[in-house]
């Protein structure tokens, strides 16, 4: 493998052309010109759910005669090894791609074009789900899912400590957690002290944001009085806690702590509850969701809209198969099998039968339609998550004792500087 690839950003040089250098997947004789050929495709930790897989491998085998091949990534370092993989001559055909991170990559020119796909199987697609894919108003990758987190708690332990309502209001939770805290062994709430996707919806619930436009160029707003504001409130949740204040949800997997069975609630994904039945299947019957509440009833916390979306990689040499890979794992049969399955959000309106299926979808709802939001969808904003993230850095040198504006002093600069490269 190449080396000295740190961040997407940084491959910008050597990836520059890299659509018109990409062979484009050779002869085929229709769709089902591609026998006995095999696809890679990289998903995430957590994100390809088993039925979807099974029933999106057996259709593409039917289709095309190929088979797919799904290589699960983790997300922590991803950027560095989809940086180096994307700029190989044998990167993998199709990746998925979080949301913020795809301006960066299709600014390299890592990412094929896909506008004439989209126009054929996305027509009546969300805008606000496929804005995260365009580039210059150019589509260089297609949206697969996305979601906002919510409170995932357990049935049995909120009755054991007599909760017999779900909380409307943020002091309402906290008196939750309170009585969980008083009248039971278990612990109110798992919140690693690193879970900064849930800290920047705090911030965008202040009506801040990380990062701000300054003249022509975007730099740190850490120190924003509102961003501290925001800090603060993540404080009070995470003093309900016993998880490290140096690590992140994925370390380890907090789901996989859910399931122990005595955590009374995680700020969580839709999707983790599939991971925490995975680990005890006998907890189906316990686990619930709710809005995550905010100051007042009228308004929910604010959260961060995140997703993935699928790119065909522009040196890719299966660039047609991986065409029709896409025309099978982003159908309405598949999409539908998505939102009940894992819980996103529906990204068509013929889809929302199907989120009714779904009790996380319903929670997460109220609070994407009223206090939703993103990071700023830039190139520069995917070095700003590479390892270490300072973000994080942030966060747990305030849980440590230092001040918001102390600590945002201490890292500003580094975050000023990710967003200068070019």
């Amino acid at each position: 493998m190449k080396r000295g690839l740190v961040a997407a950003t940084a491959v910008v040089g050597m990836l520059v052309g890299v659509t018109a250098c990409g062979s484009g997947g050779g002869t085929k004789t229709g769709a089902d010109g591609f026998k006995g050929q095999k696809l890679t495709v990289w998903v995430m930790n957590g994100s390809n759910p088993a039925q979807w897989t099974e029933q999106v491998s057996a259709q593409f085998k039917k289709k095309t005669g190929a088979t797919v091949e799904f290589k699960v990534q983790q997300w922590n370092g991803i950027q560095q090894k989809l940086s180096t993989a994307l700029s190989e001559d044998t990167p993998p055909d199709v990746v998925e791609i979080g949301n913020t991170q795809t301006a960066a990559y299709a600014k390299a020119g890592a990412l094929a074009e896909l506008g004439d796909l989209k126009k054929e199987i996305g027509a009546d697609w969300n805008e606000a789900f496929n804005k995260a894919s365009l580039v210059d108003g150019k589509q260089y990758a297609l949206p697969w899912f996305a979601g906002n987190r919510v409170v995932m708690y357990n049935k049995k332990i909120w009755a054991e400590a007599g909760l017999k309502t779900t909380p409307r209001t943020r002091s309402e939770l906290f008196r939750a957690f309170d009585t969980i805290k008083k009248k039971t062994d278990a612990e109110p709430l798992y919140l690693p002290g690193q879970n900064w996707y849930f800290f920047d919806g705090l911030t965008l619930g202040t009506g801040a944001g990380l990062v701000k436009r300054q003249g022509d160029k975007w730099v740190s707003n850490l120190g924003d009085p509102k961003v501290a504001k925001a800090m603060d409130i993540y404080q009070q949740y995470q003093a309900f806690s016993t998880a490290p204040k140096n690590k992140d949800e994925a370390t380890p997997q907090q789901a996989e702590v859910f399931a122990k069975g005595r955590t009374g609630a995680l700020i969580a994904m839709g999707y983790e509850a599939a991971t925490a039945l995975k680990a005890n299947p006998k907890m189906k019957k316990d686990i619930g969701f709710f809005t995550i509440p905010g100051e007042t009833a009228d308004k929910p916390e604010g959260v961060f809209l995140g997703g993935s979306n699928f790119a065909v990689a522009g040196m890719g040499k299966n660039q047609e198969l991986a065409k029709e890979f896409l025309k099978v794992a982003l159908s309405k049969q598949n999409d539908r099998q998505m939102v009940k399955e894992s819980g996103w959000a529906p990204k068509s309106p013929d889809l929302a039968d199907a989120a009714q299926e779904n009790p996380a979808v319903a929670a997460a709802a109220p609070a994407a339609e009223k206090s939703g939001g993103t990071t700023p969808l830039i190139p520069q904003w995917a070095a700003v998550e590479n390892i270490p993230n300072p973000i994080k850095s942030y966060m747990t040198a305030v849980l440590g004792g230092k001040s918001p504006a102390d600590a945002a002093k201490d890292i500003e600069p580094e975050i000023n500087a990710r967003l200068a490269k070019q």
